[in-house]
């Protein structure tokens, strides 16, 4: 019997430098809502000394974005060993038109953004946020579906023998 998958994303949580900070360019420049903020003097799964707010962020399907600000911490860092552009969060957009939009709001706010780039899967735009997390609005053009599924398997499969890329003959088809 296998078990069944996760509903939807609750949240997904990324560390701040300035919660204020973060809350006013997810909410002003992405708008997504602010729905929760919690404070606590101790981590409530492991009950370690850890002062922090966790704030929530909602997409328009309630999943979230969180973040905790942890100000007693050393300064936030990242994986030397991983490529800047690897670690990022991608946001859907419903048109190419709202992708656009969001591209001239985030450079009227001063963001260099990068794109639209005409991806794999989806048109997007990158840019970072104001703790250094690289984020990415995505537009889809293919929607995954059986056939990108059983690719998907056979592509994990040939990379895993040769470490090099692989066409994905699902993604080639007109939509």
């Amino acid at each position: 019997m296998t078990s069944a998958p996760p509903l939807m994303l609750d949240h997904v949580a990324y560390r701040c430098k300035d919660a204020k900070e973060t809350t006013e360019f997810y909410t002003g420049l992405l708008g997504m809502k602010l729905v929760a903020a919690v404070t606590d003097s101790h981590v409530q799964s492991t009950k370690e000394h850890c002062p922090h707010i966790h704030v929530f962020f909602a997409m328009q399907d309630g999943s979230c974005v969180a973040f905790f600000e942890t100000p007693e911490e050393l300064p936030m860092g990242r994986d030397p060993n991983t490529p800047a552009w690897v670690q990022h969060l991608a946001l859907q957009v419903g048109s190419r038109e709202e992708l656009l939009a969001a591209k001239a709001r985030l450079e009227a706010a001063g963001l260099h953004v990068i794109g639209p780039k005409d991806g794999h899967l989806c048109v997007s735009i990158y840019f970072f946020d104001p703790n250094g997390h690289r984020l990415e609005l995505t537009n889809r053009k293919v929607v995954p579906d059986e056939r990108t599924e059983r690719d998907a398997h056979r592509i994990v499969e040939q990379w895993a023998r040769t470490k090099q890329p692989v066409k994905d003959l699902a993604l080639e088809r007109p939509l």
